[in-house]
């Protein structure tokens, strides 16, 4: 039965980290003034008393990881750091002067690239201008993303002591031949040395990040990644699907073919048998593709009915402001999106030119905002309901008419008034979604933008 279904709903489509998604943003219509003034909008409606999130690009990698999709630079020159950071600390200063009041951060987050590519000197520097301008709430989540190979116990001691709470590194699968099709050979030795250090300097919440669909794949392999990952008892795990784009430019997916991959018959295997091996030993399935162990914030949020999802995937703290920093960062003001330029001399140069490097966006309007909502409520809560929201009823019939095999197939239950994923359906989230897009409903692509959904 589960394979029929995958054959059926296994298309091409958004993972909903946003919505408008950005394909189908009007940028057109969008103008770096109509950014600041929706973002004066988000800030006003609080009094400038709000907490934000803050979302830190570091795009640099010392070598290409072939399963990644991620804008990043590929050097061995670490002289790219501090001129790199300088201008991250000015586009944070640009945008501090915009604010009512001295930003308070709930949430700050170093992705990449890999941001252990910089220096913990380096970081430090980065960390302590941010908050030369700002500070941070009492529960504030203050996070980077490490790889097991160039982390060392300096870079998680000194921001730990800067206050990072939360860390998570990079694993995808233990298997040397995946490893090397993925070009990233990383011993288990190196994953267990850093996960050990983080708890030894009691990070509050260490995660480890797996990747299912990789060439050469078996799921023979997921069961001993699965098992050494439970070996380590990490706090939360991210279990991807790997995200096939081989048409993004430079994205480096070219490096094997597509016959090496799983069917996706065999990824929803790997899925399940990956999932039953994590349940099993006391681990939460939540949302999309995360599990966590009960003594996580991800849990408690998820209990507590305040998940949230953005352009750093779930969170357990939602905050209407997100500002990104860095190349090809977005930013979200709640009201609209912007996208910080995408090649990193470009970047420098519009930032000594004291000017915020955004090249494209997005402004929501009214029926934007209403269909976010349901799409954010389905990602976070597998729920959504609704009431008298007019722009919204008008295209209600077609979404449910949309929804109806869905429902046939035992994946959801629609009522008066709501839409519950089944257990059965929870795979199938995106597709769920998809009916409610309206923008890509109205507007189906002619070539695949997105990834396979399952």
């Amino acid at each position: 039965m589960i394979e029929n279904l995958v054959s059926k709903y296994n298309i091409p489509g958004p993972r909903y980290t946003s919505y408008p998604t950005v394909p189908f943003w009007q940028s057109d219509d969008f103008s770096i003034q109509a950014w600041k003034s929706s973002l004066h909008k988000s800030i006003n409606e609080s009094n400038g008393k709000d907490a934000i999130s803050l979302y830190i690009h570091l795009p640099f990698c010392e070598q290409l990881c072939t399963f990644c999709g991620c804008n990043k630079r590929i050097t061995k020159n670490h002289e790219v750091e501090i001129p790199y950071l300088e201008s991250v600390l000015k586009e944070w200063n640009l945008y501090s002067s915009m604010l009512v009041e001295r930003p308070l951060i709930r949430e700050l987050h170093l992705g990449g690239g890999t941001p252990t590519f910089f220096s913990p000197e380096n970081l430090a520097k980065l960390i302590n201008g941010i908050f030369k301008l700002a500070e941070k709430t009492t529960d504030a989540s203050i996070s980077f993303e490490g790889h097991p190979n160039n982390t060392s116990f300096n870079h998680l001691d000194t921001l730990k002591k800067l206050g990072f709470n939360r860390v998570s590194f990079g694993v995808q699968d233990y298997n040397l031949r995946v490893q090397q099709a993925i070009n990233r050979i990383q011993p288990f030795q190196n994953v267990q040395r850093v996960t050990e250090q983080a708890r030894q300097l009691r990070y509050t919440s260490v995660g480890h990040d797996l990747v299912f669909g990789l060439p050469f794949q078996t799921k023979d392999d997921i069961i001993n990644t699965i098992d050494k990952t439970i070996e380590l008892s990490p706090d939360r795990i991210a279990f991807y699907s790997y995200a096939h784009v081989p048409w993004i430019k430079g994205n480096g997916q070219r490096g094997f073919k597509d016959s090496d991959l799983p069917s996706a018959e065999l990824k929803r295997e790997m899925y399940e048998t990956g999932k039953a091996r994590l349940i099993s030993q006391g681990y939460v399935e939540i949302g999309m593709d995360h599990f966590a162990l009960k003594n996580d914030s991800l849990y408690s949020a998820m209990i507590n009915q305040s998940l949230h999802r953005n352009f750093m995937g779930y969170t357990e703290l939602k905050t209407q402001t997100m500002i990104g920093l860095g190349v090809s960062a977005i930013s979200d003001s709640w009201y609209g999106f912007a996208q910080n330029i995408k090649s990193v001399e470009e970047y420098q140069a519009c930032i000594e030119n004291k000017e915020l490097p955004v090249f494209r966006g997005h402004i929501l309007n009214e029926e934007d905002l209403i269909v976010r909502k349901h799409i954010l409520n389905l990602m976070c809560t597998l729920y959504t309901s609704w009431t008298s929201e007019e722009l919204f009823l008008k295209q209600f019939p077609q979404i449910i008419d949309r929804l109806k095999e869905m429902e046939a197939d035992g994946l959801i239950q629609i009522g008066d008034d709501y839409i519950q994923v089944l257990e059965q359906g929870r795979p199938f989230v995106r597709n769920v979604c998809m009916a409610f897009d309206l923008r890509l409903q109205r507007a189906i692509p002619d070539t695949q933008l997105f990834s396979m959904t399952i």
